[in-house]
């Protein structure tokens, strides 16, 4: 199964500073033993709010707001996709990461194609494994 870490934004993510150097090396060392492991598909951090747009759909109509955003405690400040056999791996292998006391993560499934039941049709599955073909080979 694949699931989305979130690690949530801080005043001090969302104010633009950036990690010390300690906390970046014990983070790299961190994610190497992720890819080792072959846990680790994706990851990185973002920038601030501030630096951001959102945008909200209704009907035909959509509303671009420029950050920053308020409610620090429902930004995210970065991101990974692991490769876990349950969420409770995930929970085990997050318990292991170098974050400061204080710090808040959620751990998401993904949803597979399985999960859309009949709603996903034949041509849909096709379309999705040709999208993924086509992802794949840029990288």
């Amino acid at each position: 199964m694949r699931v989305m870490v979130m690690v949530k934004a801080t005043r001090e993510s969302e104010a633009g500073m950036l990690p010390e150097t300690e906390l970046l090396s014990k983070m790299g060392k961190y994610n190497e033993q992720l890819v080792k492991a072959g846990v680790m598909l994706a990851g990185d951090g973002l920038q601030p709010t501030s630096k951001g747009k959102r945008v909200s759909f209704s009907g035909k109509q959509c509303l671009v707001t420029d950050g920053p955003f308020t409610e620090t405690k429902e930004l995210i400040a970065g991101y990974w996709i692991w490769q876990v056999r349950s969420i409770e791996e995930a929970v085990e292998w997050l318990k292991r990461a170098p974050f400061d006391p204080g710090a808040e993560v959620e751990i998401r499934p993904v949803l597979e194609g399985a999960d859309f039941g009949e709603n996903l049709t034949p041509e849909l599955r096709e379309q999705d494994r040709r999208l993924r073909r086509q992802i794949a080979a840029r990288e």
